[in-house]
């Protein structure tokens, strides 16, 4: 059995999903289908679910929501009218887009979920209709019924272990299901949404429940490239990477998965391959728990995340004071603010931030602790850093990568304002300035790729 996740660009209209009803007759073992909210036709087009977000957010400010609701109605029928579905379940999709705009809006949380999970579940359904007037024996799966039980507040889902036994008795099914990504539900029957990468997520979480063989997560690009191409020109794409490359790679900035989505079908040993909805017979990448060490290139990929802050503390003999490093961070904690890295020297220590966790009053009030109840020599935040991030499971048997890294972004006439090595050795991160981002990204990606070729 297979679980194929289709993303919004491969749900996007009605041409979008008669390209998933072929993938679904060229392989009978793609059980289950699990599928997002419509999303952009072209570049200047709107996503279903922001549609969604701006008719829930009318109906909280007691606005007129005609219009707005008018036009997501409006993009369904587009879609039923390309794949000539019949009007019940058009009927069927604007009586629930109706009563999730009078929802209740008292836990305006509870609320948005509700209007934000409309993209997803109603596409299900007009997807499990097109499939069934295909040929196919299929239906729409409600994951409360499936079992997908989570807890969590509004927004930040978080699956509970019995719904993977509750999802395993999926197995057992004839038919082909349907299964809106994004969200669960609590015991109770209260529906939660995921956090970013929602239906990634449900996908993972679906494929591991039932076992999956393979879980294929079919997208706009033809697999996972070593660098973005909006930033270095035709860069190799990735055939093989393990989970841990994905991992830290999806963390720092690739925009393929969010760092988490994947996390259900790694913890359980679930192969994953990205494919193409637009090329599916393409190559794609696949991901996997371990891969050969035949990988000619020491690195699999170079990522970037920008909107970093970095906390500055230096003191004469820190190294000597027992707690110093844990005080501080809990100086950081207690702002509640997470630290993405803490790199120190002997009399120095650095704390970076993501720059979005951070106010001027929470940022003043962390400085002001941290020099009077350390007793530091001096502190100071800078902001505007990218985190780079160059990753590879061959990286620990490379003599000189981390100087060849540095020594590229040298070249380039570009400054580091901070390294650190993962303990996994699979990892090798810089601070850089914002602007430079993309030169870093080519500096690196020309020593160890153009240069490879050569």
């Amino acid at each position: 059995m297979k679980v194929a996740k289709f993303g919004g660009t491969s749900v996007a209209s009605g041409g979008q999903i008669e390209k998933l009803t072929e993938i679904m007759q060229s392989d009978p073992s793609r059980r289950i289908v699990v599928v997002s909210a419509p999303g952009k036709r072209t570049d200047d087009d709107v996503k279903v679910t922001d549609m969604l977000i701006a008719l829930g957010e009318k109906r909280i400010k007691n606005q007129s929501t005609n219009d707005a609701l008018v036009h997501v109605i409006e993009r369904y029928r587009s879609i039923c009218a390309e794949l000539g579905i019949e009007e019940k379940v058009m009927a069927d999709i604007e009586a629930d887009l109706e009563a999730r705009v009078a929802f209740n809006t008292e836990d305006e949380g509870v609320f948005m979920d509700q209007m934000k999970a409309a993209g997803e579940d109603n596409n299900a359904k007009l997807i499990a209709a097109h499939l069934n007037q295909s040929g196919f024996d299929a239906r729409y799966m409600n994951p409360f019924d499936a079992g997908l039980y989570v807890d969590g507040e509004a927004g930040n889902a978080q699956v509970q272990s019995e719904a993977y036994e509750e999802l395993a008795k999926l197995k057992d099914e004839d038919k082909i299901l349907v299964f809106p990504g994004f969200f669960g539900y609590k015991r109770d029957g209260q529906l939660v949404t995921f956090p970013r990468g929602g239906s990634d997520i449900t996908g993972a979480i679906v494929a591991a429940g039932v076992n999956a063989e393979l879980y294929e997560n079919f997208t706009d690009v033809d697999s996972v490239c070593v660098a973005n191409p909006k930033v270095v020109d035709n860069p190799e794409e990735i055939t093989h990477m393990t989970y841990r490359e994905m991992r830290e790679l999806s963390y720092a900035g690739f925009t393929v998965f969010h760092d988490v989505a994947l996390v259900p079908a790694f913890r359980h040993g679930i192969p994953v391959s990205v494919k193409n909805t637009n090329n599916p017979e393409g190559e794609g990448t696949l991901i996997t728990a371990d891969r050969s060490k035949g990988n000619s290139y020491p690195i699999t990929g170079i990522a970037a995340d920008k909107g970093f802050s970095i906390v500055y503390v230096r003191k004469y003999l820190m190294n000597r004071e027992v707690g110093f490093g844990r005080r501080l961070l809990e100086m950081v904690e207690e702002e509640g603010i997470s630290f993405e890295h803490s790199p120190s020297g002997i009399d120095d220590i650095s704390v970076i931030l993501r720059t979005s966790e951070l106010s001027l009053d929470s940022e003043n009030r962390l400085l002001t602790r941290i020099q009077t109840e350390l007793d530091v020599d001096d502190t100071y935040i800078e902001h505007g850093f990218s985190m780079i991030m160059v990753v590879g499971e061959g990286m620990d048997e490379t003599v000189g990568l981390a100087a060849r890294a540095t020594d590229a972004i040298a070249k380039a006439g570009i400054n580091i304002e901070m390294i650190n090595q993962g303990s996994s050795e699979v990892s090798l991160s810089f601070a850089v300035k914002e602007r430079v981002t993309d030169e870093v990204i080519k500096a690196i990606y020309n020593e160890f790729y153009t240069k490879t070729t050569q």
